[in-house]
């Protein structure tokens, strides 16, 4: 189809300019018209696209847990958080760390798993989620309200 020509011709080009060494072998003086100087080759640096990133993510903690036993928590400096389940508890640390701006001495994690509700003759389940239970520095406070 005439359509599609132009992807043809283009795949075409980039092939025969990646076989014949591309644009990265031609030297800056030719191509301004001066003496020919043998071609030097740029080779490109290979980067890992699966890499971690080290630093905090803000999706790791999804939001304060708040009931009556995290604000007697709160009191003894440790504070919940309602988390998503695939991240640890270094992870957790850095993301409260960055985001609240404290120190955090230890993290603990609590799977409560999905529940069966019933209304009338309609069944199904409340969700499960994951939560921390962030213990912080003396002295130190997170502001939730």
């Amino acid at each position: 189809m005439s359509l599609f020509d132009f992807l043809k011709r283009k795949s075409a080009k980039s092939r025969q300019s990646r076989h014949l060494g591309g644009p990265a072998t031609i030297s800056p003086k030719a191509s301004l018209g001066g003496k020919d100087e043998p071609a030097k080759k740029v080779e490109a640096v290979s980067v890992a696209k699966n890499k971690k990133i080290s630093g905090f993510s803000y999706d790791a903690v999804r939001q304060p847990h708040i009931s009556e036993k995290a604000t007697y928590l709160s009191e003894k400096n440790q504070y919940i958080f309602k988390v998503l389940p695939g991240f640890n508890k270094n992870e957790i640390k850095n993301a409260v760390e960055g985001l609240y701006g404290v120190d955090v001495l230890s993290v603990r994690m609590v799977k409560i798993p999905a529940k069966k509700r019933r209304i009338g003759r309609t069944q199904g389940f409340k969700k499960g989620y994951k939560k921390a239970i962030v213990k912080i520095k003396e002295g130190q406070k997170i502001e939730i309200l």
